[in-house]
């Protein structure tokens, strides 16, 4: 059974629950006037990297946050009350600052009590190819106490994506539509994967052709470049010293940063972290491991009710998921907008469904559904996860995830590796076993434009500050163990939490959030070995 690297790998769908509550506190309401804008200029502050000056020192004209949105979600989540948004300059190459420049999209919500205010505290949701935008907006609508009090909640987009330009762009709705749809490309013989290789291939093409600057974007959007970006936004924030909350991916960010400007941090908590040192064949199969672990607990919770689709002995769910999913590979399922339910979407539903506990009851729902070949519910699902509204548009983080992953990762291409990375998959997690052949085909990376410019390494920290890395039990996409190796390297604080959900800080985990507030307010890292569970 094939893995397809551009829907079903690490970090993928990251803060989901982050992402689903910043949505939902975004609802539109009474539009608001536009604040009038507002030019900043603190820059340089702190130590400037040579040739770099005029980007630390730039000015910052924060204003209107409508004319950023670039989707319906962007568009409701720049509702909130309070929030700004502006343009940030940095250079497209580190080696050439004086070559050709993009801009970074910024959102900033100011402390509630500005006597009080200790600085900025910069956000990042994950992906790679999440808003940072619309993750600020929704927390910062949601988030009282001392937080919200003494930060400023700031949110940026990453080189590539959301209201950032240029945006990484490589497919249209329609073939994203129509990729989804094709669950031919599984195909593990020789046609099958020759098939798929050339997809892939055109993939990579597209994406250097349809995204402005060329190969020459694709070649420094990744995580490296990222991390100096934030620390050109740190200075024109005018605050010394970044503090920082990354989720998922984001903890990749927060550790490279750290490596990177080690005496420039006041503060890292670092939620569903990334281990640094796995690479990605490995963090592949780990993620399996964790959906494998999510979805048993879901038969679990299943079992207990009476509705449960997939009956009422957990031992049983796997066969009975597979015999109803199996079928789609087949015949796909019409649904009410006229597209048909694949394989793909419904196994696609599901991961999306087992991010949290809160999209159990929709996923037991969906799998009753198609028990009367009925397919809308899991369609949802995977339009969410895919980031797909109800128009048809889709969201460029797809693209971007596959653009960053193929320079921060070297590319595998051995076939036996591709091999053992699929039998170890649906070993840990077996649910998602189709009962195909596997195929050896390589993805879009091993046809990528650029080489990567990253390897998996346990960062170098030498003189930085206590840092907080929060790690959930059973988190689905970024496994516990991962947290562990990240806490050790940073040789800063671990803090457990005990649940089934992937990152957990700010969502309303009383024990979580209060350990994570002492500690971007006062340094104060939990007690070693400080366990917390939901309330």
């Amino acid at each position: 059974m094939p893995i397809p690297t551009r829907t079903r790998s690490r970090s993928r769908r990251v803060a989901v629950a982050l992402l689903a509550l910043a949505l939902s506190a975004c609802s539109p309401g009474t539009p608001t006037t536009p604040p009038a804008p507002e030019t900043e200029s603190h820059g340089p502050v702190g130590p400037v990297p040579p040739g770099l000056d005029a980007f630390y020192a730039q000015s910052v004209t924060w204003g209107d946050c409508a004319p950023y949105a670039t989707s319906s979600e962007a568009k409701s989540a720049f509702q909130v009350k309070g929030v700004q948004c502006a343009r940030l300059s940095v250079p497209l190459d580190y080696a050439k600052p004086d070559g050709d420049k993009i801009r970074l999209g910024l959102l900033r919500r100011k402390a509630t009590k500005t006597d009080n205010r200790i600085g900025s505290l910069v956000i990042n949701p994950g992906g790679p190819g999440a808003s940072g935008m619309t993750a600020a907006a929704g927390l910062a609508s949601k988030t009282k106490g001392e937080l919200a009090e003494r930060f400023d909640f700031v949110g940026f987009d990453p080189r590539g994506v959301g209201a950032s330009e240029p945006q990484v762009k490589c497919l249209t709705d329609t073939e994203r539509d129509a990729e989804r749809a094709d669950d031919l490309e599984a195909d593990g013989s020789p046609e099958g994967v020759a098939k798929q290789e050339a997809e892939e291939k055109d993939f990579a093409e597209k994406c250097a052709q349809r995204t402005d600057k060329g190969a020459a974007m694709l070649a420094n959007v990744g995580t490296r470049d990222v991390a100096k970006d934030m620390d050109i936004l740190r200075s024109a924030l005018g605050d010394q010293k970044l503090t920082y909350l990354g989720y998922s991916y984001g903890t990749r960010i927060g550790s490279t940063y750290a490596e990177t400007f080690p005496a420039n941090v006041r503060a890292l908590v670092l939620d569903g972290a990334v281990d640094p040192e796995q690479d990605a064949v490995d963090s592949l199969v780990g993620q399996g491991r964790g959906f494998g672990k999510a979805f048993d607990e879901f038969a679990k919770w299943c079992a207990a009710r009476q509705d449960c689709a997939l009956g009422k002995n957990p031992a049983n769910a796997t066969k009975a998921y597979q015999d109803l999913t199996r079928p789609l590979i087949d015949f796909h399922v019409p649904v009410a907008d006229g597209r048909k339910l694949s394989y793909e979407d419904a196994t696609i539903g599901t991961i999306q469904a087992l991010y949290g506990k809160d999209f159990w009851e929709p996923l037991n729902s969906a799998l009753n559904e198609l028990k009367l070949q009925r397919g809308e519910t899991l369609m949802k699902l995977a339009d969410m996860y895919n980031e797909r509204d109800d128009q048809g548009k889709y969201q460029a983080t797809q693209d971007v995830f596959t653009a960053v992953r193929c320079v921060d990762d070297p590319r595998v291409t051995d076939p036996e590796t591709i091999l053992k990375a699929q039998r170890e998959y649906v070993k840990v997690a077996p649910f998602l076993d189709d009962g195909r052949p596997e195929s050896a085909a390589r993805d879009a990376c091993a046809f990528w434009p650029v080489p990567n410019t990253m390897r998996p390494h346990q960062p170098k920290v030498d003189g930085l500050v206590p840092t907080l890395v929060i790690s959930t039990t059973n988190d689905p996409a970024t496994p516990y163990d991962a947290g562990v190796n990240l806490a050790k390297g940073l040789k800063g604080g671990l803090l457990t939490f005990e649940g089934t959900q992937h990152t957990v800080f700010l969502q309303g985990v009383s024990c979580v959030d209060k350990a994570g507030t002492d500690y971007l307010v006062n340094g104060t890292l939990p007690a070693e070995g400080t366990r917390c569970s939901a309330n």
